[in-house]
């Protein structure tokens, strides 16, 4: 049984999907385990992880568009508002979400289906750097 581990830094443009399937894949395959199971955790609070359709660009619209509906900005409910308006919408997305994924590995490849895609979901509305940790074990 071996295993490795690496951080992946992405870089977001604001509010929004990131499909990182292509820089996870790429651990993978690198990592020369053909068969295990690889775990990514998202290190922040005011972004998750997500796998999600990859083909069709309205999902990501869709799904973005009714989490603004569920956790709106600017709500006067909220007492958590020292970061800004954006803040506590972020972190009521992130507890919606998930901050860990597990996917299996199998012929040295993320075990997906035909249409999924791994995606990191930016809640802030300005850009940030986000890391990813991913832990691959297997043989």
């Amino acid at each position: 049984m071996r295993q490795t581990a690496r951080t992946l830094t992405i870089a977001t443009k604001g509010r929004g999907l990131v499909e990182i399937t292509d820089a996870v894949a790429g651990f993978v395959g690198e990592a020369g385990i053909a068969t295990g199971l690889l775990t990514l955790f998202c290190r922040h609070t005011s972004a998750s992880l997500l796998i999600q359709e990859n083909a069709d660009p309205d999902v990501r619209a869709d799904l973005e568009a009714w989490f603004e509906r569920a956790a709106p900005e600017s709500d006067p409910r909220y007492t958590h508002t020292t970061e800004g308006p954006d803040d506590m919408p972020s972190h009521i997305r992130a507890a919606l979400t998930q901050s860990s994924l597990s996917i299996p590995v199998t012929g040295g490849e993320l075990a997906l289906g035909t249409w999924q895609g791994v995606y990191l979901f930016e809640h802030r509305r300005a850009p940030h750097r986000r890391e990813v940790v991913c832990h691959l074990i297997g043989e």
